[in-house]
């Protein structure tokens, strides 16, 4: 039986690639990437603490809008005070519908990655050109609004088409956040050059965590710690990337929040803090670009030039 396969990458296990460093002689590289989505009124797609309603649905549309209206801004402060970077995985009709928001992001000098129109709708859902289209649409309003385009992408619902990866770096796209593979960078081939696999975490996302596993937000502290901890330790054999998936109607709820804040201060309070870079995946891909050919995996045979 032959399997189909998709030629993005090649196999290369973690123990066979060379060493390096992040800046500084740091080990692990930690990034805390925020989804800030808009839902359709009415529509049928989107998270839920709990069963579906017919449309219009006002009890799963309402909390997630609360993300928007209370739980970003209890985020935002928590990272003001804890002096932690965040990128903001972003749809695009988000930053056309809430100033403040963007005003906000633009103070902290956060980082902005491409995650579409709205997370009522899924690329792989399109024929190639309205994902196209699509695309084109996001980038352009983000650039508009904040004034900078992303070079990061994340698919609403990390959902692709077969052609996604080629069509993102046609539209200029360094790295995308799509394939959750490794725990260090990789470079992909697309149809029209190579483009950087950036780690993302699927697991340690509060979404699946607390909404589709029905974890209580004190596993989900547990979890992160663990992971940290863990990944510490690996990394004094690999530099390698810790990051959170965090959503503004999941954890911006008092009492998860609450739990991320502990979670988070085991992290920057931790003893050994000087081994951590704490960072933004658009500076993961900045450092990676400038390391030699054949130290992230894929450079060998694709110049990252």
């Amino acid at each position: 039986m032959k399997l189909a396969h998709h030629n993005r990458y090649d196999y290369s296990p973690l123990p066979e690639r060379p060493d390096f460093d992040w800046p500084e002689g740091k080990r692990l590289a930690f990034y805390l990437a925020l989804n800030v989505e808009d839902f359709a009124f009415g529509g049928t797609m989107g998270h839920t603490p709990t069963s579906l309603g017919p449309p219009p649905d006002p009890r799963n549309f309402a909390w997630r809008d609360y993300g928007l209206r209370v739980g970003i801004w209890r985020i935002f402060d928590l990272a003001d005070a804890l002096g932690l970077p965040l990128c903001h995985l972003i749809n695009s009709t988000v930053a056309e519908r809430y100033p403040q928001i963007v005003a906000r992001i633009q103070a902290r000098g956060d980082e902005i990655v491409g995650h579409g129109r709205t997370n009522s709708e899924r690329q792989a859902d399109v024929p190639p050109e309205e994902e196209r289209a699509l695309i084109h649409e996001a980038t352009e309003v983000l650039q508009s609004v904040f004034g900078r385009r992303p070079y990061g992408w994340m698919g609403p619902w990390i959902s692709e088409s077969a052609v996604t990866p080629d069509l993102l770096k046609e539209e200029g796209y360094t790295y995308i956040l799509d394939w959750p593979a490794d725990d260090q960078p990789f470079w992909m081939r697309t149809r029209s050059g190579p483009i950087l696999g950036m780690p993302y975490p699927i697991e340690l996302n509060d979404s699946p965590a607390m909404l589709s596993r029905m974890q209580p937000a004190t596993d989900f502290t547990q979890m992160i710690i663990d992971q940290f901890e863990m990944m510490l330790e690996c990394s004094a054999q690999a530099p390698l990337i810790f990051a959170i998936s965090l959503h503004t109607f999941v954890v911006g709820q008092p009492f998860r929040l609450a739990q991320l804040r502990k979670a988070l201060r085991h992290i920057t309070e931790h003893k050994q803090r000087d081994r951590i870079w704490f960072t933004r995946p658009g500076d993961i891909m900045r450092h990676a670009s400038g390391l030699p050919r054949g130290v992230i995996a894929g450079s060998q045979d694709l110049d990252p030039a």
